[in-house]
Parts: C-alpha cells; sequence; structure tokens
C-alpha cells in the first residue's frame, strides 16, 4: 500500500483522491478548510491537510512522507507547482493543464530521478494515449480530437457548466489554437472554424479551434495533419464571441468610477455562478477521436474512438471529475505497479505507446463504467 499526497481537493482532486483511497494512503490537501472538511465528509479514508503550494518550503516539507504526488492545482499555478515536485525528487501524474511546454522540465526530471506524467486528463489525456498507441501500429497521417463538458440542462444563455473555475474556461477562448496541417504548425484564432456535428444521445454540437494539441506538436511531428476542437450546444460560441469581441476578456486595466479594474477578472466574477457546475449537477462528457493512417500492407485505416459519459448518482461525481479524474489514477495505479519506470517528463502519448499501459488504461476505465467505443 502506497502512500499518496493528492494536491488539490476541487471536484477533480476528490474523485482522484476517493479512487485512490481503495487501494493506498491518501492524504488530500488544499487551502480551504472548508473543502477538505467536505471531501472528508464523502470518504472517512481520506486524510486531510491544508497547504498553500505557493509556499514552496512547507510545500517541499509536506511532500517529503509520499511515495506518489498528485498535482490538482489550477492551470496558472501548475508549471511552478511541477517543478518543486520534481525538485524534491517525487514522481508525479499531473492534470493541472498549465500553458507552458512540460518538456521544458524533461531533462531536470531526468536528472532529479523523477517520473512525471503529465496532462493526464481525458483531453489532453485519453486522446494522446489512443493516439500513442496507434501510432505504433499504423503509418500516421491524421489526428482529430473532438472533446466537450456539458451540462445536461441547457440554460440559456451560455448552455454551460464547467467543474473549474471560468479564468481556466476563458483561457480556452483567448489562447491562439494550433492545429497542423500539411506538416506545418498554423495558429488561428480560438472559436473559429466552428461547425455542427453529430453524436449519439446528445444531438448537434458545435466545434470550434481551441489549443488542444499541446504536446503532441513536438513528440508527433511525422504526422502530417493534427486538430483538436472544442464541443459546446449549438449558439454558445456566438455569445462567447461576442464578451471576447467587446473587450471582456481584456487583462488590460481600465478605471470605473476612480477603481482601477480588469475586465476579465469583472467577467470571471459573473460568470463564476453561471458557470459554475453543482456538486450533484447532471452533466456528460462526449469525445471522439479520430486516428488515419497505412497499416503494414500499405492499406489505409481509419479508426474511430467514441466516449460518452454522465454525471454518476451513486458516487455523486460528475462526469468531467471521472473521466478526467480517472485516466489520472489509472496512471498513478500503473505506475505504482511497476508498467511505466522511464524517468523525465512523459505526456500521455509517451507511456500509452506501450500496448501493456494502453490495455491497463482501456481495463481501468472500463472497471469504472467509462467505456471508449472503437469502430
Amino acid at each position: 500500500m502506497s502512500k499518496i499526497i493528492v494536491l488539490g481537493a476541487g471536484m477533480v482532486g476528490s474523485a482522484m483522491a476517493i479512487d485512490l483511497s481503495k487501494k493506498h494512503n491518501v492524504t488530500v490537501t488544499d487551502l480551504s478548510a472548508d473543502r477538505l472538511n467536505y471531501v472528508k465528509t464523502k470518504c472517512a479514508d481520506l486524510e486531510i491537510q491544508q497547504l498553500d503550494v505557493t509556499d514552496k518550503l512547507k510545500l517541499q516539507a509536506a511532500l517529503k512522507p509520499f511515495d506518489l504526488v498528485i498535482c490538482a492545482v489550477p492551470g496558472f499555478l501548475g508549471f511552478e507547482t511541477l517543478r518543486r515536485i520534481i525538485e524534491a525528487g517525487k514522481n508525479v501524474i499531473d492534470i493541472s493543464f498549465f500553458p507552458e511546454n512540460s518538456l521544458e522540465l524533461d531533462a531536470f526530471a531526468k536528472e532529479k530521478g523523477v517520473t512525471a506524467i503529465v496532462d493526464c486528463g481525458v483531453a489532453p489525456g485519453m486522446d494522446n494515449i489512443i493516439l500513442g498507441y496507434y501510432n505504433e501500429k499504423l503509418k500516421l497521417t491524421d489526428f482529430e480530437c473532438l472533446v466537450g463538458g456539458l451540462p445536461k440542462v441547457k440554460k440559456w444563455p451560455f448552455c454551460y457548466k464547467a467543474p473549474f473555475s471560468p479564468i481556466d474556461v476563458i483561457e480556452e477562448y483567448t489562447r491562439p489554437a494550433r492545429y497542423v496541417e500539411n506538416g506545418h504548425v498554423v495558429v488561428r484564432e480560438p472559436l473559429t472554424d466552428s461547425e455542427f456535428l453529430e453524436f449519439d444521445h446528445v444531438g448537434t454540437l458545435e466545434s470550434f479551434n481551441s489549443d488542444g494539441l499541446r504536446s503532441i506538436i513536438f513528440t508527433m511531428p511525422h504526422i502530417k495533419n493534427m486538430k483538436e476542437k472544442t464541443l459546446r450546444y449549438p449558439g454558445h460560441v456566438e455569445y462567447v464571441r461576442v464578451l471576447k469581441q467587446t473587450g471582456f476578456f481584456s487583462t488590460d486595466k481600465v478605471t470605473v468610477k476612480g477603481q482601477e479594474i480588469r475586465p476579465i477578472d469583472f467577467t470571471c466574477n459573473l460568470l463564476f455562478n453561471e458557470w459554475k457546475l453543482g456538486e450533484t449537477e447532471a452533466e456528460l462528457t462526449v469525445m471522439r477521436v479520430t486516428v488515419k493512417g497505412k497499416n503494414d500492407q500499405g492499406v489505409e485505416e481509419t479508426v474511430v474512438y467514441n466516449l460518452y459519459d454522465e454525471y454518476d448518482p451513486k458516487t455523486q461525481t460528475s462526469s468531467m471529475a471521472r473521466t478526467t479524474g480517472y485516466t489520472a489514477t489509472a496512471a498513478a495505479n500503473l505506475f505504482l505497479e511497476g508498467l511505466f519506470t522511464e524517468k523525465g517528463v512523459f505526456p500521455p502519448e509517451l507511456v500509452g505507446k506501450h500496448e501493456p499501459c494502453f490495455n491497463y488504461f482501456m481495463n481501468y476505465l472500463k472497471e469504472r463504467n467509462i467505456h471508449y467505443v472503437k469502430s
């Protein structure tokens, strides 16, 4: 039985801690004592500890007794927190989805003898794992991932709810979207190239450009065409583009009645309640991953994986927490069981390329009623 520390007791962090507590001794930390006490009511087996991850000395002291770290802090804290975990010589599974390039820490992790598996959620995460696996099977030419987390009940105007803070969602709408076309990296405005697509169980959704390729731009440069798009209910994109165009996402300060404020802070404050997913609110995750390439005989193959998952009322766990968190806890368990032992920083495609690891992820998720259906 290993000792694991989970940094961050949000919706996803707490779901991971509860899942891992079935087999391990787990301590979950957060800045908020109220949040920790709430998580403790959901699972009495968890140890709780109040911790400010921005205090380097306290963070590294807290990590000392543990065999593995799970990092589920907000994206803006992610890169520096990961660096400090590696500096402390601790192996880590990370889902903080920070904007920086995690591969910049690869040499440092090797030097410290650390295994860091990063971006280990649903997307980025499982789409990378599928890509890594089929990159070993086929000579790939194309990769596409379409993904979104949505509320079951559509509430006008945005028809959207999120298990994380509005600032992390707005980041998707403001960060330039990179994709690969004919071997060249193309940078587009996010929220562009929207199109309507049909999905089983949910109907028509709207897809748009977002910056979701992340590490695979660097780890899979031989694949000529790669694209990731976010999914929302039809109409959402137009409303968000209106906010963006009007300056509601700006970080430049404006003066209002003598007070200086950043429009984005005001917007996040307004959207917090509008977009906040309730702890027991029904929502769903939908994803379609498509890979194309030639097999050993030179015959072109197209492989599609579809995911549809819903809030679990029995465990009161959101679909986004399940699909994101259980990918990371699968990575934690396969690492602790010795299936992956390489040192350095590893995005999921470099783990999923190993068939035993790919099968472990798929089986682990299936046991938790999360099904990737291949066609």
